[in-house]
This record gives structure tokens, sequence and C-alpha cells, in this order.
């Protein structure tokens, strides 16, 4: 069997790597939005919108942070593939 990482395409040819994401959120709650400016403060954030509406937040297993420009249900749609 291969350790092989299953790459996510979150749009604008950017990837995540599957096996790092603990959780998946919109980012229209406070708690949400406290965790990303946190993450952003501490320079955990990783930016994968390409400027455009933030649409999902998406918590890594390290204490990153991403913010990606597709929905969470696109988002898991791809996952699950």
């Amino acid at each position: 069997m291969s350790n092989t990482t299953k790459l996510i395409h979150v749009g604008f040819e950017n990837n995540l790597a599957l096996d790092r994401v603990i959780a998946i959120a919109t980012p229209i709650s406070a708690p949400v939005k406290r965790a990303v400016q946190r993450a952003k403060k501490e320079e955990r954030l990783i930016d994968l919108t390409n400027g455009r509406r933030t649409k999902t937040v998406v918590f890594l297993d390290d204490g990153w942070v991403a913010v990606i420009a597709i929905s969470p249900d696109t988002f898991s749609s791809r996952a699950s593939k």
C-alpha cells in the first residue's frame, strides 16, 4: 500500500492535502471569523481565494487555517470522489 497524499483541487490551480483537513466551515459565524483573524495574526493563515470572496474555512491538523473561494458543498463533493 502506498503512502501518497490525496490532494483536493480548491480552485485557481491550488490544492490542499485532504489527509490534513480536520474540519470545514462557512465563514459566517463569529467563532469561525475569530479563528480566521487569530490565524492571520499568528501568521498561520493560508489564503487560497485569489482575491475572491471566502466561502469556506478549512481547519488543518497542524493548527493552520486555509480560506478558499469554493463552497463547502463543492469542497465536500470533491473530497468524496
